[in-house]
């Protein structure tokens, strides 16, 4: 075959590979279509809308009255919105890390190779799919409650308990230990993580006369660094956004002394208690700048403390 012919039905089966191609391209975007849809008009269209309320006066029943960043400067002064804060800040700082060690210390022990491993893998990722439910909501409003199982517990050993809710100054620990208990999630991570540390790595520590606490913390957690990263972001996140269990124990209203107002509950009651809708969608919008805030510190802070192994 001359070089001409060569060239001729070389460019034919490029010709044919590109119209294969682009008809895969087609097929791509046809399916893709439904998501972009939904996310142009569920999310993105209530969004711009959200953000040009944040800058009105709105109440539902009459037409929105522009303010400017009224709504943000209102902020500056509203004391509930601060206190609400100061207690979802609490939340975040003191249930996230004792959730995250807890899935962990479970992942570590699973990952040694237990009996019935996946029955006990379904037993503690349940919560996980039930804590943010209303159902488990009610449930721990009773367990804490003055006539609780917890105070029955207590009696057993003659401890005289009280109403765990009703007091401002644990109500809101009886939120962070709901919190915590659904580490299910970030364990069943955690748990892939340890799997995939490779076997070398622990022999050669062993081989070198390292104990188990030396090869965990000098071999294990600079491996899974990237797996206790994604985990942090999460949750860090799903904690800013926790709003079902504030608002079935605390009644909708945050609680004794305001202990237990979130601020996504605080959010709630202004814009549909309040039928403040301006202000409430500038809070909307300044949690996701608090929530951008944390999370850009910490992939920020991730290359100080997360490993890669290329």
């Amino acid at each position: 075959m001359s070089a001409l012919g060569e060239l001729r039905t070389l460019g034919q089966k490029k010709i044919a590979g590109g119209s294969k191609e682009k008809k895969e391209n087609k097929a791509a975007y046809l399916f893709l279509l439904p998501w972009f849809l939904g996310l142009s008009v569920i999310t993105g269209g209530p969004m711009l809308a959200s953000l040009y309320l944040s800058l009105t006066k709105y109440n539902l029943l009459q037409p929105p009255e522009f303010i400017g960043l009224g709504n943000f400067a209102r902020m500056l002064t509203d004391e509930r919105l601060h206190n609400s804060l100061g207690v979802t800040f609490t939340y975040v700082f003191v249930s996230v890390p004792i959730q995250l060690a807890m899935g962990l210390a479970l992942a570590v022990l699973l990952n040694r190779g237990l009996r019935g491993l996946s029955f006990y893998r379904s037993v503690f990722y349940l919560p996980s799919l039930l804590g943010s439910s209303v159902a488990i909501a009610v449930l721990w409003k009773q367990v804490f409650g003055t006539n609780g199982l917890m105070n029955d517990f207590l009696g057993l050993f003659g401890i005289a308990g009280h109403g765990w809710i009703s007091d401002p100054a644990t109500a809101l620990s009886t939120l962070i230990t709901l919190n915590v208990w659904t580490f299910g999630a970030p364990m069943i991570i955690f748990l892939a993580g340890l799997r995939q540390v490779p076997a070398m790595y622990l022999e050669a520590a062993k081989v070198d006369g390292a104990s188990r606490w030396q090869t965990f913390v000098k071999i294990t957690l600079p491996l899974l660094s990237p797996i206790i990263f994604f985990n942090l972001v999460l949750q860090i996140i799903h904690a800013f956004q926790s709003f079902t269990q504030a608002f079935i124990i605390s009644g909708g209203n945050g609680g004794p002394a305001d202990s237990t107002l979130f601020y996504t509950l605080y959010l709630y009651n202004r814009g549909f208690a309040n039928f403040d809708m301006g202000y409430a969608s500038a809070m909307a919008w300044f949690l996701l700048v608090i929530i951008g805030v944390f999370t850009a510190i910490n992939f920020w802070a991730s290359k100080y403390w997360v490993f890669y192994d290329d």
